[in-house]
């Protein structure tokens, strides 16, 4: 599967790590048409490559991403409105984060608002810059949260706050971002993407894929599941992973005190069946 042919998005990769950037940095890396079809295409690609084992994605420059591009005016929100003038009027994402088989660790290095909070909300791990400016600011521009926020966020943060940030939508910084838990942890600006790439190459190196795919799967359509039914499911899969090669490997590896090599597939492996 060759590589996207992107505009507004950059893809490099690298030990395993696919780095992702948000890229108009002349707009803040703001939210158009052409970022939204890019994060498409790169999610598909990365959800295919086997190489691709774990995910960072950031911003160019000093956001993260500002939100949606308001070039349009009042007319930004418009059902009728066909985004940026690309002619098409379907402004939906057919890809989310939380969606792709590959752990996603959000690097969110500056203003992160609107979309550019509630798309990293929807990714696995999140990392701040202290000083980053996050906000679910929506219902301050006459709209309101979107993307499942009013879902997922009460989860990550608690209700109490969930409903602190969405219905006043107030800006945070990225220290209280961790205080309040949407991100796992707050770091200057010059160490936000080194942290990054060390978690996810951590990930790409000692973890087993389809593992990290199936515990993914799991955390994710565990939030509207119960503890009995969980441990029903991660019972009888449970017991399909010990039958695996990756299963004898990460056991063989630590008592020979080597690397895993870990030969499963996450695109040919994965146990649809039983998920």
């Amino acid at each position: 599967m060759n590589e996207p042919d992107l505009e507004a998005v950059r893809l490099e990769v690298e030990e395993g790590v696919a780095l992702v950037t948000l890229d108009r940095p002349d707009r803040l890396n703001a939210w158009n048409a052409r970022m939204r079809q890019d994060l498409d295409a790169v999610l598909d690609w990365v959800d295919e490559i086997d190489d691709v084992r774990a995910v960072v994605v950031t911003g160019e420059g000093r956001a993260f991403c500002a939100g949606a591009d308001l070039t349009g005016g009042g007319e930004t929100f418009s059902s009728d409105r066909a985004p940026d003038g690309d002619g098409s009027e379907d402004r939906t994402m057919r890809r989310y984060p939380y969606q792709i088989a590959k752990p996603i660790i959000a690097a969110i290095n500056g203003a992160a608002v609107g979309v550019g909070a509630t798309w990293p909300m929807l990714c696995d791990i999140r990392f701040a810059a202290t000083d980053a400016k996050i906000g679910f600011v929506f219902n301050r521009r006459g709209m309101m949260p979107e993307l499942a926020a009013h879902s997922v966020l009460p989860r990550i943060v608690g209700f109490s706050n969930a409903a602190d940030l969405l219905l006043t939508g107030r800006i945070i910084t990225g220290a209280e971002a961790a205080e309040l838990g949407f991100v796992s942890a707050a770091v200057d600006r010059d160490e936000l993407l080194p942290l990054a790439l060390d978690r996810a190459r951590d990930i790409a190196t000692n973890v087993a894929p389809v593992s990290a795919a199936i515990s993914k799967r799991l955390l994710w359509s565990g939030l509207a599941d119960t503890p009995e039914s969980m441990m029903a499911r991660e019972h009888e899969v449970f017991g399909w992973v010990g039958d695996q090669a990756d299963g004898a490997e990460g056991v063989l590896s630590f008592v020979e005190k080597r690397p895993p090599r870990w030969s499963m597939s996450v695109a040919r492996d994965f146990p649809h069946d039983l998920l």
